[in-house]
């Protein structure tokens, strides 16, 4: 099973950095040259702090769950390119975001 939609609204499952508890939120995300991209305004989100300290996650999408590894995305040209694809025609795709980069695990 893989994700096909370039633009969807998975569920990002977390582990909280600070109660290791699983933590869940729905994202608008950007599925790109076969990984999976978070995006925000700035670095202070739980999901985005979690994914970075505990880099394993889960996305929820379409009654299946996949596994997956996270990292940010240091690369400004990249970030551009997602804002471009997650915010079509909207004004805030010129906004400055930070990234996270979700490998998914094989199946």
């Amino acid at each position: 099973m893989e994700i096909k939609e370039d633009l969807f609204s998975p569920v990002l499952v977390t582990i909280g950095r600070k109660t290791g508890k699983e933590h869940s939120v729905m994202l608008r995300a950007v599925n790109y040259n076969g990984k999976i991209y978070f995006s925000r305004h700035r670095p202070d989100g739980d999901w985005f702090q979690n994914a970075l300290t505990n880099p394993n996650v889960k996305i929820k999408h379409n009654n299946h769950v996949f596994s997956g590894r996270a990292k940010a995305v240091k690369d400004l040209e990249l970030n551009k390119k997602i804002s471009l694809l997650k915010y079509p025609g909207e004004e805030r795709v010129n906004e400055t975001r930070v990234t996270i980069e979700v490998t998914l695990d094989s199946t």
